[in-house]
């Protein structure tokens, strides 16, 4: 099971990653909304599917027994109609609401405590079909969710002679400080 400090840091890798997406993606060559023969179409239609998980996702997070305030904002969003349906006609639009559920999710993560994860998250998923699981194993699920695609964004925007630079998560981890020699070791 992950623990939070895990969750804080994959919900800062995700900012991160987005804003980085969404800047390399305003540049004339992305030309966002242009068919690149991607599951969903264009790079627009990829990240639109993932704003599409993130608030189909946050929606029943916002069950968690815990009460997570900081999902107030997402919701009160209207529930998407379907997987690919775009939530936001152009990439400014869509741009906007990524910035405020990347807020809302570095803000939730902010709220998490350790016995929250063991909680049995009961959700319906898109297709009608009732599950159960533990919350921490879809917390997972929803931050490789994002990076699975956003590695389909980022494909599209190198194929379109866009490099965005190194997307490594351990990027995002803390360097520490090196470790004191022993004192007891012999000289």
């Amino acid at each position: 099971m992950p623990t939070v400090a895990d969750i804080r840091l994959l919900a800062d890798y995700n900012a991160w990653m987005n804003q980085r997406v969404y800047q390399a993606a305003a540049l004339p060559a992305a030309n966002a909304a242009a068919p690149r023969g991607a599951f969903f179409g264009s790079l627009l239609g990829t990240l639109n599917h993932i704003a599409v998980g993130d608030i189909l996702w946050l929606k029943r997070f916002a069950t968690h027994p815990a009460g997570y305030t900081a999902l107030a904002p997402v919701t009160a969003l209207p529930m998407p109609e379907g997987l690919d349906r775009l939530l936001r006609p152009d990439l400014a639009g869509l741009q906007a609401l990524r910035r405020e559920l990347d807020q809302a999710i570095v803000a939730w993560a902010g709220q998490l405590a350790e016995p929250d994860l063991a909680h049995v998250l009961a959700y319906t998923n898109s297709r009608g079909i009732a599950s159960r699981r533990d919350f921490g194993g879809v917390i997972l699920h929803f931050f490789n969710h994002q990076t699975h695609h956003r590695g389909q964004a980022t494909t599209l925007l190198s194929q379109a002679g866009i490099d965005i630079g190194a997307t490594d998560l351990l990027l995002r981890v803390p360097e520490l400080p090196a470790a004191a020699p022993n004192s007891e070791s012999p000289a």
